[in-house]
């Protein structure tokens, strides 16, 4: 089981773009490399650590729109207590899998999703409070939330349930959880987050190919029952008694 698919989920993708040369398929990959590489360099520098920060730095002390907007470049900002080099085949194998597998538009979706579902996810726990049981101590505010994993691991899991390769997501996925339940931290819980999130949006894509709903016709059915429930509950609070 574990080595068909291999052969399938992996092997398949990159020995077609050897075989026929379709380099364009892993620009994602090279280009999240790069920005990784390009950020930890003028990190080290004098004047590149406070706009690196400025950036890309997201904490759950900030304000929201600030986090929101800083919230794509940190998945280039190297992760704080762990070696840049260290994550970068990860990184690399798991944007040029997805991509040839799911698209670029899709990859960049899942990851930016994976990612911001943990971010915001941290303010959360963090307003919680540490007496909650999901809560995380007031301090936790203060830490940098940066780096790819997130996305990593969210790539991982979507490809995982969409493919239905319970061997892939026990080899990636199931690490991060094991991971992150023996050392409870902040970057832990998002990537539980992230996992979390990636297969809720994979089982999403498996019903509505079940289904036969065309592409994004799921996605405007919420958006209008979301705005039609908004719209019922502006109505009744303008019809309130005097």
């Amino acid at each position: 089981m574990l080595l068909n698919e291999f052969k399938s989920i992996v092997v398949a993708p990159f020995k077609e773009v050897f075989l026929n040369r379709r380099w364009g398929g892993m620009n994602l990959a090279i280009t999240a490399c790069l920005g990784i590489i390009v950020l930890h360099a003028v990190h080290l520098t004098k004047w590149g650590h406070d706009f690196v920060r400025i950036i890309g730095g997201v904490q759950a002390s900030l304000p929201l729109p600030i986090s929101l907007l800083r919230t794509p470049i940190s998945l280039y900002v190297p992760a704080i207590n762990l070696p840049v080099w260290a994550g970068l085949t990860q990184l690399f194998i798991a944007f040029a899998l997805a991509q040839l597998t799911l698209g670029w538009k899709r990859t960049l979706l899942i990851a930016y999703l994976a990612t911001l579902a943990g971010t915001m996810t941290a303010r959360v726990m963090v307003w919680l409070g540490p007496h909650h049981v999901l809560g995380l101590p007031h301090s936790a505010a203060y830490v940098l939330d940066t780096g790819p994993s997130a996305a990593v691991v969210g790539l991982f899991s979507y490809i995982s349930v969409v493919k239905r390769a319970p061997v892939l997501f026990s080899l990636t996925s199931l690490s991060m959880i094991v991971e992150s339940v023996a050392v409870p931290n902040l970057a832990g819980r998002e990537h539980l987050i992230a996992i979390g999130a990636a297969m809720v949006l994979g089982f999403v894509r498996l019903f509505r190919e079940s289904r036969g709903i065309p592409e994004g016709a799921l996605a405007r059915g919420v958006g209008r029952y979301c705005s039609a429930a908004f719209g019922r509950l502006r109505t009744a609070g303008g019809h309130s008694p005097a």
